[in-house]
């Protein structure tokens, strides 16, 4: 375990990754592309929860696929490739039909990030399972900081490149061009992960034949595990940033004046936010403070929400994306780490599959962000968000960390 050549491989994936997908970050670029093609903010709530919310359909089918699975890079690989082909293809239908057809455009677009999401319901169960097999405890915390904090730096990089190409070339075939360039630097990014060293699993909890008995085996092992059901409601509410974060957007473009530079900035000190607070989740995480470290996480979420009632300048608005990218990395860690300590060997594919398939409901919740804002405006969507922060930081109190 703790290869030094798997942590730089772990490092790299995230780095490449994060380049490619922040051109759809949902907190900007996204919901700018939606509405310059027509869409509402229900649209845009929507289209931001496909991005992600896709791969909450197919995760634990995914862990009854992997239970005897001894290595799961072979797997992976393959949901490395479709990912790759449905993100290139988005910017290639927008340059092909944007200018003249938006309606189908909308349609290839949300077609494309459902296919890019719901892969990741597969690779997500692979991806955990060999992380764990492959890192200790202890050096996972530290790896997976490293990897944000890398994430971090390569999504700043991917503001300042998508604030030069929407300079440069006018919508949509800018939206169109970033799609396509990301791909091919996500590609690097996949192909350094889908060569780790991967040692074989060797304890298995009993096999279960089929999907409906796995399913069944799944609520018995939730009910049974109050533990797992407290892990998994923090972090599900958690999530509750995402009911207001795609709209922010929109509020600051009604507020004050947002040119493509302004956009680039704004994505810039978002992922700067994730990347320097990697040094402090990381010594935490490595430290054994996973629980504060889902404490500290869940309240610059809160605090972020809360300033989003008075913002009215740029700064401002810096200062709620520099919250946003700092707590959505400290989550992340936290969540996953907890779970891996929590599960056996054995029942790790299963642990994971459920948080990962109940909490990601979660990123759905831009679609509940979309009609409070439709129906009540900004400051109910405000309210709603800051009160379900306000349960999950409560809640993340009574996690139970590693011994």
């Amino acid at each position: 375990m703790d290869k030094f050549s798997n942590h730089v491989k772990n490092i790299l994936h995230g780095f490449f990754l994060s380049v490619g997908t922040t051109v759809a970050e949902p907190a900007t670029i996204l919901p700018l592309m939606i509405s310059y093609f027509g869409g509402n903010p229900v649209l845009v709530g929507f289209f931001s929860a496909l991005l992600r919310g896709g791969a909450v359909i197919m995760q634990l089918y995914a862990a009854f696929r992997a239970q005897h699975y001894a290595y799961m890079l072979p797997y992976l690989r393959r949901v490395f490739l479709f990912r790759f082909l449905s993100w290139f293809m988005i910017g290639v239908c927008i340059i092909l039909f944007g200018k003249e057809y938006p309606t189908l455009t909308l349609w290839c677009i949300g077609t494309g990030l459902f296919l890019f999401s719901f892969s990741a319901g597969f690779g997500a169960i692979y991806f955990r399972e060999i992380v764990a097999k492959i890192f200790s405890h202890r050096f996972r915390g530290k790896t997976m900081a490293w990897r944000q904090f890398f994430t971090g730096l390569g999504a700043i990089m991917s503001g300042a490149l998508a604030a030069l190409i929407m300079e440069s070339f006018e919508s949509p075939y800018d939206f169109g061009y970033l799609f396509m360039l990301s791909a091919v630097l996500m590609g690097a990014g996949l192909a350094a992960f889908a060569t780790v060293d991967e040692p074989v699993k060797k304890h298995f909890d009993v096999k279960i034949d089929s999907f409906k008995k796995f399913l069944k085996h799944a609520v018995k092992t939730l009910k049974a595990d109050r533990q797992l059901q407290l892990q998994i409601t923090t972090f599900l509410m958690a999530y509750s940033h995402l009911v207001s974060l795609p709209f922010i957007i929109l509020d600051a473009q009604s507020r004050i004046e947002l040119s493509g530079t302004a956009v680039g900035a704004l994505i810039t000190i978002q992922m700067t936010g994730a990347m320097l607070s990697n040094i402090l989740w990381g010594k935490l995480s490595g430290a054994g403070y996973n629980r504060l470290t889902a404490n500290i996480a869940i309240f610059m979420h809160l605090c972020g929400v809360l300033l989003a009632f008075i913002a009215d300048s740029l700064p401002v608005y810096m200062l709620i994306f520099f919250l946003f990218g700092a707590a959505a990395d400290g989550s992340r860690i936290a969540s996953g780490n907890l779970i891996l300590i929590l599960a056996s060997e054995g029942k790790r594919p299963l642990y994971v599959a459920l948080q990962m398939n109940i909490v990601s409901l979660g990123m759905f919740f831009p679609v509940i962000g979309g009609f409070i804002l439709h129906f009540g405006g900004y400051k109910a969507l405000y309210t709603v968000t800051a009160a379900s922060l306000l349960l999950a930081l409560s809640l993340s109190f009574r996690l139970k960390d590693a011994e």
